[in-house]
C-alpha cells in the first residue's frame, strides 16, 4: 500500500476525508419507506411513546426530544449558564458551575447515562459528564435540571464517562488526557510524557435513595487515553470495560504518532475487587482540590464545598484489579450486550469488529495466559479473549448498541451507514446509509440488560445537504430507524441541537407520571421567600437592598420600589405564588447585566442588579402567563449616591398625581 508522510496509509486518508460523499446515496428520499409519515405522527395533544437525552457537546446542555415525532421537548442547563431561565445568572444557581478554577460558565458535555436498578433503566436520574474542566452531574428526572455536579480531580478530559454499573452504585469515570497527578509536580517537560503523566479512573459512588455522590475511590493507572466503557452485568457483574489508545504514549501529532501500533487495548477492571481494596484501607490518600455542587429543591439554593483529599488505589501495585486485552487500533467504543458475556470493541481504523468474551478472559486470567505486560499490567493474549471477528463490516467502526433479540447494531463513521449482525454467528444481517458520518447511536434501553428494540437513533455529525443552508455552521441531525425487522427502515430525520454525543432513550411512562407539577409554597424553605404579598417587603442593610416580591397572574408586589441609591446592591428575591401547572413567571429589570429569571409555582429565585445610573427602571415578567401579562410590570427609581429619599414600596396604592400638583 502506498504511504503517505509520517507512515499514514493513502487509503485510510483518503477515506477519511473523502469516505462521506463516495458513500451518498443518488437518491437519498429511496431510502424512506412509504408508510414513514405514519409510523412517526405524533397528534396534537398526544404523547410520544420515549423520551430521548441528548448531550449538548459544546452547549454544555442536555435536550429532550419525544420520539417517535423528533419534537424538542426541552434544553437542559447543565454546564453552561442559561439566560432562558437564568440558570448559572441567579444567585441561587451560581454555585453550581464553581470548580477549582473558578466559576466556569461552560463545557462540553459528550456522555449521557441513566441510572439502574438490576441492570434496567429505574428513571430516576440521568448523569452526565463535562469533557473540558473535568465534572460529573446528576439531574433529577422528576424536575429535569441538574441537582449536583462533582469535578474530577487528578483527571484532564473527563470523556470516558459517566458510565454506571448495574445498581447505579457508582459512576465511573476515566481520563481522556493523562497528566501528572495533582500532588506531583506538573512543571515538567512535556516530553517526559512516558515518566511522569499517568491516567486515571474515578469512582464516584451514588447513594440509593438521595442520588447524592461522593469520589469514593481513584485507580491510577498507566499514561494511556481513556476512551468510552460500560459495566458488565450478569456474569460479569463487577467488571468494567474501557477502550484505551494512545498506548504509544505520545505526546505530539497523535494521529500519527498514536496510531503506529497494530493494537491498543481493552481494559478489564475488576471494580469489586478494587472496592475491597479501598475498603481495606490499601490505598493512600492524597491532597486534592476540588469543587462539590448541590441544589436543594427545598431551599432553592445550590451550595457549593471544596474538599481536599481522595483514595488513590496504584493498579501497579494492586495486580488483580486490572487487565488489559489487544484490541484493533484506536478504538473507541466499548459495549456489552445484555448476556453480559460478550464485549464489543470497535477500532476507528480497524476493517473488523472484535467480539471478546469474558469467559475467556476469565479462563485466561486464570490460566496466566499473558503475552506479558504493560506498565506492570497484565495483557492477556488477544486469540485468548476473543470470541471472534466480525469481517468487513464497513469503514470506521464506531460503537454499538443491541436490540434485546440476539442483534448489534453499530455506526460506520467513514463509509456513513449503520450495521446490523448477529452477536452469536457475527454474521452481517443488514446495513443502511446515514446522512452522515455517524458517530453515537441509541437504542431505548441498549446498554442494559432489557433493550427496548423498537427504534435505533443515529447521532450524525455532518448534514450537508439534508437541510436548509444556515450559512457555514449547517444544523446537525439525528435519525430514527424501525428496527423490528430483520431490514432497518428509516423513518424521520430531525436537526439536534450541536452536537450531539452518547444518548439515552427510555420508554415516556417511566418517567412522565413522576414529573413534579409546580412546588408547594407551604413547603418552599427559602430563606428569600414571601408566601403572600403581605409579606413582600424592602430592607436596606449598608448599600444592600433586598427586595422580597411576589409574581402572580398578573402583578408583581410590589410594583413601586423607591431609596435606591447609586452603589447600591440590590437583591430581587422574586417568589412566584401560583399554585397551578404551567404557570411559570419571569422577572427581569432594565440594565441588568446578567439575565432574567424564571421562576416555577412555589419557587423563589434571587437576581442581582447594580445600577449603573441614576433614573427610573422599569421590571417586568418576561414569560408568557396571562392575557394581562403585559401589564405585569413596575418600576425601581435610582437616585444619586448620598440623596435623601427614603426607601418606599406599594402595590396599587402609590397612584398618580393629580392634575393639580403633577410637575409642581
Amino acid at each position: 500500500m502506498k504511504k503517505i508522510k509520517n507512515g499514514v496509509p493513502a487509503l485510510v486518508a483518503v477515506a477519511l476525508l473523502l469516505g462521506m460523499d463516495a458513500c451518498k446515496p443518488k437518491n437519498a428520499g429511496d431510502t424512506v419507506s412509504s408508510d414513514a409519515a405514519s409510523k412517526v405522527y405524533v397528534a396534537p395533544g398526544k404523547y410520544d411513546e420515549f423520551y430521548n437525552f441528548v448531550s449538548g457537546g459544546f452547549s454544555g446542555q442536555m435536550s429532550v426530544y419525544g420520539l417517535p415525532s423528533g419534537r424538542l421537548l426541552k434544553v437542559v442547563p447543565i454546564f453552561s449558564v442559561n439566560p432562558e431561565n437564568g440558570y448559572g445568572y441567579s444567585e441561587e444557581t451560581k454555585p453550581m458551575l464553581i470548580t477549582s478554577h473558578g466559576f466556569i460558565p461552560w463545557d462540553d458535555q459528550h456522555h449521557l447515562d441513566l441510572s439502574q436498578t438490576n441492570g434496567e433503566i429505574d428513571g430516576r436520574w440521568i448523569f452526565a459528564n463535562a469533557n473540558n474542566t473535568p465534572r460529573v452531574a446528576r439531574i433529577d428526572l422528576t424536575t429535569f435540571r441538574t441537582a449536583e455536579i462533582i469535578e474530577l480531580p487528578n483527571s484532564a478530559g473527563n470523556h470516558s464517562s459517566p458510565f454506571i454499573t448495574e445498581n447505579t452504585e457508582y459512576v465511573v469515570a476515566g481520563t481522556r488526557f493523562s497528566v501528572p497527578p495533582d500532588d506531583k509536580n506538573g512543571d515538567v517537560p512535556i516530553n517526559t510524557y512516558k515518566d511522569n503523566f499517568k491516567g486515571t479512573i474515578s469512582f464516584i459512588s451514588v447513594d440509593k435513595t438521595t442520588g447524592s455522590m461522593d469520589i469514593a475511590f481513584q485507580l491510577q493507572c498507566p499514561g494511556v487515553n481513556f476512551d468510552l466503557s460500560h459495566s458488565g452485568k450478569g456474569p460479569s457483574s463487577g467488571w468494567f470495560f474501557f477502550s484505551c489508545y494512545n498506548t504509544e504514549k505520545a505526546n505530539t501529532l497523535l494521529e500519527v504518532n498514536a496510531s503506529k501500533r497494530d493494537k491498543d487495548f481493552i481494559m478489564a477492571v475488576n471494580w469489586k475487587k478494587a472496592e475491597e481494596y479501598f475498603k481495606a484501607g490499601q490505598g493512600r490518600k492524597q491532597a486534592v482540590k476540588y469543587a462539590h455542587n448541590v441544589y436543594n429543591e427545598k431551599t432553592h439554593t445550590a451550595t457549593s464545598e471544596f474538599k481536599t483529599e481522595v483514595t488513590v488505589l496504584d493498579t501497579k501495585e494492586l495486580k488483580d484489579i486490572c487487565y488489559f486485552i489487544p484490541c484493533p487500533k484506536s478504538p473507541h467504543g466499548c459495549d456489552v450486550d445484555p448476556t453480559g458475556e460478550y464485549i464489543v470493541g470497535s477500532g476507528k481504523l480497524a476493517a473488523l469488529i472484535p467480539v471478546f468474551s469474558f469467559d475467556k478472559i476469565q479462563k485466561a486470567i486464570a490460566a496466566k495466559d499473558y503475552i506479558g505486560d504493560y506498565d506492570g499490567i497484565p495483557v492477556i493474549k488477544y486469540e485468548s479473549a476473543l470470541y471472534g471477528e466480525v469481517k468487513k463490516p464497513g469503514l470506521g467502526p464506531l460503537h454499538t448498541e443491541f436490540d434485546g433479540r440476539g442483534n448489534a447494531i453499530t455506526t460506520m463513521f467513514v463509509s456513513s451507514e449503520i450495521v446490523k449482525w448477529n452477536i452469536k454467528d457475527l454474521n452481517i444481517i443488514d446495513r443502511q446509509p446515514t446522512y452522515y458520518s455517524p458517530g453515537h447511536l441509541c437504542i431505548p434501553g441498549g446498554d442494559t440488560k432489557s433493550p427496548n428494540g423498537k427504534y435505533v437513533i443515529v447521532y450524525n455529525k455532518i448534514t450537508k445537504d439534508r437541510y436548509l443552508p444556515t450559512g457555514p455552521e449547517l444544523a446537525q441531525a439525528a435519525q430514527l430507524f424501525d428496527i423490528t425487522g430483520d431490514k432497518m427502515k428509516l423513518l424521520l430525520d430531525f436537526p439536534t441541537i450541536g452536537e450531539p454525543h452518547y444518548a439515552q432513550a427510555v420508554v415516556a411512562s417511566l418517567i412522565r407520571d413522576k414529573s413534579v407539577k409546580f412546588f408547594k409554597i407551604e413547603e418552599n424553605e427559602s430563606p428569600y421567600a414571601s408566601k403572600g404579598e403581605g409579606t413582600t417587603k424592602v430592607v436596606r442593610n449598608g448599600n444592600k437592598v433586598d427586595v422580597y416580591l411576589t409574581l402572580i397572574r398578573s402583578h408583581i408586589t410590589p410594583d413601586n420600589i423607591e431609596g435606591i441609591k447609586m452603589g447600591d446592591e440590590v437583591y430581587f428575591h422574586a417568589t412566584n405564588i401560583e399554585q397551578d401547572w404551567d404557570v411559570p413567571h419571569g422577572f427581569a429589570i432594565k440594565g441588568a447585566a446578567n439575565a432574567e429569571l424564571l421562576v416555577m409555582p412555589g419557587e423563589t429565585a434571587t437576581l442581582k442588579w447594580v445600577p449603573d445610573r441614576v433614573g427610573m427602571f422599569p421590571f417586568y415578567c418576561t414569560d408568557f402567563c396571562s392575557a394581562l401579562h403585559q401589564e405585569m410590570q413596575g418600576y425601581a427609581r435610582v437616585s444619586p449616591a448620598g440623596s435623601s429619599v427614603p426607601i418606599s414600596y406599594s402595590t396599587g396604592t402609590n397612584l398618580p398625581k393629580s392634575d393639580s400638583t403633577e410637575n409642581k
